[in-house]
């Protein structure tokens, strides 16, 4: 017995050993990124690189998995680090503790990547990594607009044109049709309307983020296994 055997009771020898010689990209390691870095190590991905420049902070303790009274103020990357070995020490992580922008993209693919998982909160960057995935041939998924919603069941794992009720969605749409971008793009997107609370904090409750990173995850685990 080891800690994969009930995935390979599950699914065999040979997919997990497909699961573990893949290389998986997360950028964004908060409610959404956080619980698909989880979700992808306790599945068996011995190869992965995460990528986040913050903090933990106070206000991240509601919804992120590793936001903890011990780790205030230290690097999300280091802390993940750590516990992605405490899962599975044979676990290969490389850490990119930078916030990305179009000037310093391409350090995100200074190693080979199957799959990129896109839990970062930047539009633009949701913008580059779209075009640099279709570039590289790299499959990608894009988790959209989570915050001010409070119904994990409206989650889904769709395609960006069939999205709605989601600005970022909305704002993505436009882009790749002004860019004649007509590659499907997948997503993970509610189509639960926005709730109004009258705060400028991106107000969210614990479980439509982490519902969603573990999505993220499970499109990348279940397109290993099927294809």
């Amino acid at each position: 017995m080891n800690e994969f055997s009930r995935i390979e009771s599950l699914i065999g020898i040979d997919k997990l050993n497909l699961i573990k010689n893949k290389t998986v990209l997360v950028i964004g390691l908060g409610g959404v990124g956080g619980y698909s870095v989880e979700t992808l190590v306790r599945c068996g991905i011995e190869n992965i690189i995460i990528v986040d420049y913050d903090k933990v902070d106070i206000t991240n303790i509601n919804r992120q998995i590793i936001a903890l009274h011990s780790t205030l103020n230290k690097n999300k990357t280091e802390v993940f680090l750590s516990r992605i070995k405490d899962i599975n020490p044979k676990c290969s992580v490389k850490i990119i503790n930078e916030l990305i922008n179009k000037d310093n993209i391409d350090l995100l693919f200074e190693n080979n990547i199957d799959y990129i998982i896109d839990a970062c909160d930047t539009i633009e960057t949701k913008k580059l990594l779209i075009k640099k995935s279709i570039e590289k041939n790299i499959k990608l998924i894009s988790c959209m607009g989570t915050a001010k919603k409070i119904d994990p069941t409206r989650l889904k794992i769709t395609t960006l044109d069939k999205t709605s009720y989601d600005k970022i969605a909305k704002i993505l749409r436009v882009w790749t049709k002004d860019e004649n971008i007509n590659k499907k793009i997948m997503v993970v997107s509610s189509d639960e309307e926005i709730i109004d609370v009258k705060s400028k904090e991106l107000a969210s409750m614990s479980f439509v983020p982490n519902v969603a990173g573990i999505l993220c995850a499970k499109y990348v685990i279940d397109d290993i296994v099927n294809n």
